[in-house]
């Protein structure tokens, strides 16, 4: 759903208990002890502009020096996995919350629940259970993707309609465009990115994975996980969205010429269209994400953290370093403007100081709010979704279950129900004690 979204996956989970994965998975246990002395933490990173925080960091602190290494690429992870097996793993890594709480499962993360208490006060609920799955703290938050809407205005306009505010809405509206032009999408879901499923099952209040009374109830089909899935499949039945792939260097098009004339996005994305929208530049507004319930208004989002590895000596001195990082006003300050190239969006409580100079004010209209529609976003992100311990593994199956349904070879629901048995033989199959949800 979020466009152009890149999610990396790792490895399946190894076979451990679920006593492991909610009593923290880690080198050792978490005393919240203090470390003195001059250290230095092997950072791996590959957001722009974070090697040059590294550097204020290392001036203002000579007792924590933190050495930074570029780990672009797609094998990251696996490299990660490779380092942590031999020993020569770094302190700290960015991380993806769905791989944070694969790698807490596998036993691969540093438990710092009481290191890190001081500091949870700083960031949002939501950000906070990325980092803490099962309930032990793994990790630090360090950046949010909050959804919400971006549409051609002047099309809108010319279609005779409005921003959608619910989803029934977003599916009246397709009907309505396609009645003035049978070509014209209101949507688009690429066949190799399930995240639009991700997102709306989010949005409506789903828990695929929930820790309840020291097992995990998994919630593929429960009412609101098919609540979600029905939207979806009523894009896809009733042909309302396009199907460009964000594989493709030439997906801008569907929307820069008008062909698809809605999307849910996110602030990183924002200076990307500024770039490749060329045609419609102007013609573009924000509004709030499209909701489930008005009354019980929720939306969606990506979690960066920073994850603390096995055998990290110093988790005292790198929550200190992580936190700084992710929540001062002066790192934010750097990180969140567009010439630092980061794309990275706080994921702490206030983020008003840091919106409105990352809106490329020629992008879009003016006729609406934009910082403020990106506030309340960030403020609206469902606090009850778990990234659970095969997360990363299921995430892959979907991937495969996904094209089947964008190609009417399958139903949403066929896939939920797929997903829910197969999350449920995978778990059980490594030992972690899981029941369906409601069961």
């Amino acid at each position: 759903m979020s466009t152009f979204r890149k999610r990396a996956t790792a490895g399946a989970a190894a076979v451990l208990s679920l006593s492991l994965v909610l009593a923290a998975c880690s080198s050792g246990d978490d005393t919240g002890a203090t470390t003195k002395g001059k250290v230095q933490l092997e950072f791996w990173s590959w957001t722009d502009g974070i090697q040059q925080q590294v550097a204020v960091w290392n001036k203002a602190h000579p007792d924590i020096q933190v050495k930074y290494v570029n780990a672009a690429g797609d094998t990251v992870y696996q490299k990660l996995r490779a380092a942590i097996t031999s020993g020569n793993a770094p302190c700290l890594a960015k991380m993806d919350g769905m791989n944070l709480a694969t790698f807490a499962a596998d036993g691969l993360l540093t438990d710092i629940t009481k290191i890190a208490a001081p500091y949870k006060s700083r960031y949002t609920a939501a950000a906070w259970n990325a980092v803490s799955p099962g309930g032990a703290t793994y990790g630090i938050p360090m950046g949010s993707s909050p959804l919400f809407t971006a549409y051609r205005a002047d099309l809108f306009q010319k279609y005779g309609l409005k921003a959608p505010t619910t989803w029934d809405d977003v599916i009246a509206a397709g009907k309505t465009a396609q009645k003035k032009d049978k070509n014209v999408k209101i949507y688009n879901m690429a066949g190799e990115d399930p995240s639009t499923l991700v997102d709306l099952s989010w949005q409506s209040g789903a828990q695929w994975y929930k820790v309840a009374g020291g097992h995990w109830e998994i919630g593929f089909t429960s009412p609101e996980a098919l609540r979600a899935g029905d939207v979806v499949q009523q894009l896809v039945d009733d042909n309302l969205a396009s199907n460009a792939s964000y594989q493709d260097p030439g997906v801008f098009k569907t929307w820069d010429l008008g062909k698809t004339i809605m999307m849910t996005t996110s602030t990183w994305q924002l200076p990307i269209y500024d770039t490749n929208f060329p045609r419609s530049k102007g013609e573009w507004q924000l509004a709030d994400a499209p909701l489930f319930d008005p009354a019980k208004p929720q939306t969606s989002s990506n979690f960066d953290t920073v994850g603390f590895l096995k055998g990290c000596k110093y988790p005292d001195r790198a929550a200190q370093f992580a936190t700084w990082m992710s929540s001062s006003k002066e790192s934010l300050t750097a990180l969140t403007d567009p010439a630092s190239k980061s794309g990275l969006f706080p994921a702490v409580k206030d983020v008003s100081p840091y919106v409105d100079k990352i809106i490329p004010k020629e992008m879009f209209n003016g006729k609406s709010d934009s910082a403020q529609i990106i506030t309340t976003a960030a403020s609206r992100v469902g606090e009850q979704w778990q990234y659970g311990p095969d997360y990363a593994s299921m995430y892959s199956e979907m991937q495969k279950q996904w094209g089947k349904v964008m190609k009417k070879q399958m139903t949403v629901k066929a896939m939920l129900t797929h997903l829910q048995e197969w999350v449920l033989a995978d778990l059980k199959h490594k030992g972690v004690k899981a029941v369906a949800a409601g069961s």
